[in-house]
């Protein structure tokens, strides 16, 4: 089964980018048959991306204001309209996915959503607010977890301590 992850965001405006930031953490660890695509398009451009593919994995950042900046969220399509301050990457992807569908094109069976609850997704700068960036680890460890689901057993393993430095040598 084809499978894609697809890290949405832009990443000179500052928390926008978490997207791409955590495809770029995760993409060592995956198995070579996993894609990884970093875009800032968003709508009907993301039909190029997502078609052909058994499974699409898309990262994000978003702004809900339910949960603290940081916050790893899981999202399915449906959910998408409950959002109250969505990013404009996922302004039409449910429109998207049925506009492919009406043209015959091969959509995905599956489509989950990561996203990590953000302060600036709009402020021109490079680099991350402070929540933001220690929520880094955390979204592309779950990231990793969800194409584990969808590969295994042929993935490595992934630990976010690996990727904040906290990890230990072991001594016997």
């Amino acid at each position: 089964m084809k499978t894609l992850v697809l890290a949405l965001g832009n990443d000179i405006l500052g928390d926008d980018g978490a997207g791409p930031a955590a495809a770029r953490l995760l993409r060592p660890t995956l198995p070579a048959e996993v894609d990884v695509i970093e875009s800032s398009e968003a709508g009907l451009a993301l039909l190029e991306y997502i078609e052909g593919y058994d499974r699409v994995l898309l990262l994000d950042a978003v702004v809900t204001g339910r949960c603290a900046p940081g916050t790893v969220i899981e999202l399915s399509p449906d959910e998408l309209e409950k959002i109250v301050s969505p990013s404009p990457h996922y302004a039409g992807i449910p429109e998207v996915l049925e506009m492919g569908r009406r043209l015959g094109l091969k959509m995905p069976g599956e489509i989950r959503i990561l996203a990590l609850e953000v302060e600036r997704p709009e402020t021109v700068c490079e680099g991350f607010t402070p929540s933001v960036k220690a929520g880094l680890p955390a979204f592309a460890s779950r990231a990793a977890q969800v194409v584990n689901l969808w590969t295994r057993p042929h993935t490595q393993s992934f630990d976010a301590a690996v990727l904040t430095g906290t990890a230990r040598a072991e001594t016997q």
